[in-house]
């Protein structure tokens, strides 16, 4: 369903006048003046109520001799029924973005420390093994 198509029928059952035609209409089909005769408004007043929710789709009009006839079409409720239920879905549960954020830094830290390793030059080593910086030759190495 589309947005317009709820929006036109969200519009048309707001009244309290129309959803209590729809009760009505519920178990088949009735004359207007069967209508006209559970309300305390005017002919006219149902018949504006009742154009509303057959622009909406709601209802469908049927002659019948001198008479229109009225039924109920539920398939704009059931769309719309559809169209709220996908609207309150409850939506998937969200990261944890503390934890995100936890892994990534280790990530970062991990990721320097081998850069650095990898960057760095080799030790560099005395090919005279048993000579130590500062330390004073021995009888042997002089």
């Amino acid at each position: 369903m589309g947005y317009a198509s709820a929006v036109d029928v969200a519009q048309a059952v707001a009244d309290p006048v129309r959803r209590r035609i729809l009760v009505l209409l519920r178990p088949g089909p009735r004359p207007v003046h069967e209508l006209v005769a559970e309300f305390d408004v005017s002919r006219p007043a149902i018949s504006r109520h009742l154009r509303v929710l057959r622009e909406a789709g709601l209802v469908v009009d049927e002659a019948h001799g001198r008479e229109r006839r009225y039924r109920l079409q539920t398939a704009p409720l059931l769309e719309l029924d559809r169209w709220l239920h996908e609207l309150l879905a409850p939506l998937p549960a969200r990261p944890d973005l503390g934890a995100l954020a936890d892994a990534l830094a280790t990530e970062v830290v991990r990721t320097r420390r081998e850069r650095r390793s990898a960057t760095a030059p080799p030790p560099v080593t005395d090919p005279r093994p048993d000579v130590r910086p500062g330390a004073r030759p021995t009888e042997e190495s002089a």
